[in-house]
C-alpha cells in the first residue's frame, strides 16, 4: 500500500482527535462533500460548520480508524473503507458507537485532500 495515503489516514484521526478545525481544514478540498447520519454537507463551509458543532458536542473525545482498505489507490485518487469507533461524553455522560466509513481522496497540488466523505452505522 501506499504510504503516503496511510500516512495520510493516520494524520487524519490524529487532527480530527484535536477537536481544532485548522488541523482538519486543510485535509479537505474546497468543494467536498461529507455525507453523515444526520444529513448531506457539501463545500467546506457547510463542512466546517457540521465538524465544528460535533467538535462542541463530543467532549474528550476518542476517534479512532482501523480496518482501512485501499480498494482503488493511483497516483492521483484513492478510495479507502474503514470502520470508525469514538468514546466521548456527550451532557456529562460516557457515550461510545462505531460505524463505517468510505472516502474518496484526491492528490492536488502535490498533496492528498478528502473529495468525500460517508460515514454510517
Amino acid at each position: 500500500m501506499n504510504p503516503d495515503l496511510t500516512s495520510f489516514m493516520q494524520a487524519y484521526e490524529q487532527a480530527n482527535n484535536s477537536h481544532i478545525w485548522a488541523n482538519v481544514a486543510s485535509m479537505i478540498a474546497s468543494d467536498a462533500t461529507y455525507w453523515f447520519t444526520d444529513g448531506s454537507y457539501t463545500g467546506i463551509g457547510e463542512i466546517r460548520q457540521a465538524i465544528e458543532a460535533t467538535f462542541e458536542k463530543l467532549h474528550d473525545e476518542v476517534y479512532k480508524i482501523s480496518d482501512v482498505k485501499w480498494p482503488v489507490a493511483t497516483d492521483t485518487v484513492a478510495v479507502c473503507t474503514y470502520r470508525f469507533d469514538w468514546t466521548a461524553t456527550i451532557d456529562s455522560a460516557k457515550q461510545s458507537g462505531n460505524g463505517r466509513g468510505t472516502n474518496i481522496l484526491e492528490k492536488r497540488n502535490g498533496s492528498w485532500q478528502i473529495l468525500h466523505e460517508h460515514l454510517s452505522k
